[in-house]
């Protein structure tokens, strides 16, 4: 790994005429890719690629993606900015992209000490949360700019025939919940209206969140995004967001735990939010509200199922024998008007 760095170090050296540069330190973030930051002569940057366990003739294809939509974002969204993109395999064996590196932090549990009264910082949190989110879906299809990122026609249909499917030839228990929804969602599954961007994996805990006013700096991970249906990614934020969640505890309790207290402003409100904002009805909520839910769980159910066969050993995977089934509870609340 260190060869990898230096190697790295050398063509940002060479590349952006950066002298000094050094690798600093590994990034937390996401479960898919490596985020590392290097820093040299008042100058940090982050680099973005995929772990050596990874590596196919496809695994780039979600880093490639989001360097394409950061260069797509610049001026029109908090993201961070793009600096540049390295296929050259001889650097370090797959290509990385290198983006800007934006000063914050991802929130779960806890808020920055300074951000006063935990209950307004929260609500402001939400409020910039939708707000953001917002500004992602007015870029709206057939921008130019989003040719070659997804179609949105059948998006809907496509999403939840192509999870059946797989959680139908890869299953280590039995989930009757889950195909009972999956056929709930495609007989019921509205009409797209105004398609747009989309980031795919919309969450608190997917932006930096700057650390002495409650407002959004940037959002980040952006490997998933495509054209499509931006309730989708509305419906996502909220299922983590507040207090009425299914069951006790819910599936994954600790994303947007802080927005899990007495005083904090509900779904319905951010959502009503988003609404005005971005001048986008809330037909059928209920509905988005439940794929979320049951997109997740079949989503991830891969990942215990790996956990079940010895294929990998994490806490995370270890615990998708709770989350999964509690997501798919949520899904069939949400479903029924209940969220």
């Amino acid at each position: 790994m260190k060869d990898h760095h230096n190697r790295i170090a050398n063509w940002l050296s060479e590349t952006l005429d950066w002298r000094g540069v050094e690798f600093s330190r590994a990034l937390s973030g996401g479960n898919s890719n490596l985020t590392w930051l290097f820093a040299g002569e008042g100058r940090a940057a982050v680099i973005r690629t995929t772990p050596d366990n990874a590596i196919s003739p496809t695994s780039s294809r979600g880093i490639e993606r989001e360097s394409k939509v950061l260069r797509l974002l610049e001026g029109r969204v908090r993201a961070p900015g793009f600096i540049a993109w390295c296929d050259d395999l001889a650097i370090m064996g797959r290509p990385f992209l290198v983006q800007e590196c934006v000063e914050g932090v991802s929130i779960t549990s806890s808020l920055p000490a300074g951000y006063g009264d935990p209950v307004d910082a929260t609500n402001r949190l939400g409020e910039d949360l939708v707000r953001q989110i917002a500004a992602v879906h007015a870029i709206e299809w057939p921008d130019e700019s989003l040719l070659g990122l997804g179609r949105p026609d059948g998006f809907l249909q496509r999403q939840i025939e192509r999870w059946l499917k797989i959680r139908r030839e890869h299953y280590v228990r039995d989930l009757p919940l889950l195909f009972q929804l999956g056929e709930w969602l495609l007989e019921k599954q509205p009409p797209t209206v105004r398609p747009s961007l989309i980031h795919g994996d919309y969450h608190l805990d997917n932006t930096l969140a700057d650390l002495h006013t409650p407002k959004i700096n940037a959002i980040i991970d952006w490997e998933l995004a495509t054209v499509g249906d931006p309730q989708m990614d509305l419906s996502l934020a909220l299922l983590f967001w507040g207090q009425k969640r299914f069951p006790d505890p819910p599936g994954f309790p600790q994303l947007q735990e802080i927005s899990r207290h007495p005083g904090v402003c509900d779904r319905r409100h951010l959502a009503n939010l988003w609404s005005a904002t971005s001048n986008r009805s809330l037909d059928n909520m209920d509905y988005y509200m439940a794929l979320a839910a049951w997109r997740l769980a079949a989503i991830i159910e891969g990942s215990f199922c790996l956990y079940t066969e010895g294929k990998v050993d994490s806490a995370y995977a270890a615990a998708l024998k709770y989350n999964v089934p509690a997501l798919l509870q949520e899904a069939q609340h949400a479903a029924q008007g209940d969220w």
